[in-house]
């Protein structure tokens, strides 16, 4: 599967007391790709709440933490899938320095989250409408 790619600009009240990206941001900025990722196979999280009564939620995140990324500097979050379950999905997102410049890599996780119904919060399997728009299958 294709990488979806998230243009990000560093703002200042991205970065901590010494100037670099705080460590969390990076997770801030793995779910707004996750975000933008469903929304470019016409899914928007709103509209799962309330037409299927569903949300996603962050099971687990295995984090590495290369290098510090600073004020003003322009990454791009790349973010695929890497494994289904019935009721889960799990992501890779590689966060680096913006093309043409490119190269660097500050951060690399894998992200698992779970499909969960609303009202209790328990496991719901993947929509139909998700498995097919995404993965083209059944």
């Amino acid at each position: 599967m294709k990488a979806h790619i998230l243009p990000i600009r560093v703002y200042y009240e991205d970065t901590d007391a010494g100037g670099v990206v705080y460590y969390a941001n990076y997770l801030r900025f793995m779910e707004r790709a996750r975000t933008e990722w469903l929304r470019s196979y016409g899914f928007e999280q709103d509209r799962l709440i309330t037409d299927l009564g569903i949300v996603f939620a962050v099971r687990s995140a295995n984090i590495d933490y290369l290098r510090p990324a600073r004020f003003n500097d322009m990454l791009e979050v790349k973010t695929r899938v890497i494994d289904r379950g019935r009721a889960s999905l799990a992501f890779h997102h590689s966060i680096e320095g913006a093309q043409p410049v490119g190269g660097t890599v500050y951060c690399r996780a894998d992200v698992k989250v779970a499909c969960v119904a609303l009202d209790g919060m328990r496991p719901r399997a993947l929509p139909p409408t998700i498995i097919t728009e995404i993965f083209g299958d059944d």
